[in-house]
């Protein structure tokens, strides 16, 4: 079950990183996921996408796997809460695309 606090719109950084984290997943990785994902339209900076992963961190909606000790580099993947942050974030998106349709029309 999702909380009031994790039923709110998402960035689109948020979005795309919770996407390209359903498969196990590193930082580089992540940057590069989101780019392929978006045709190109969203880079992320390492500050943005380190800034991020430490607030999903915080609030559970991904979890940092175990690894090698000796490795800078740290896996990533979206939790079953964050999954769920995710399933809304498409309803919503849903919401506003009928909405939309329904006023302008379907064939934009």
């Amino acid at each position: 079950m999702v909380s009031n606090n994790e039923s709110i719109a998402l960035t689109e950084a948020v979005y795309y990183i919770l996407l390209s984290l359903y498969e196990p997943l590193h930082g580089y990785g992540v940057m590069q996921k989101v780019e392929g994902l978006s045709s190109g339209r969203v880079k992320l900076a390492a500050g943005t996408l380190y800034g991020a992963i430490s607030t999903l961190l915080q609030k559970g909606w991904i979890c940092a796997l175990p690894g090698d000790t000796n490795s800078r580099k740290k896996e990533y993947e979206i939790s079953s809460i964050g999954k769920s942050v995710i399933n809304n974030e498409i309803n919503r998106l849903r919401e506003l695309l009928t909405n939309g349709e329904q006023i302008v029309g379907g064939d934009l």
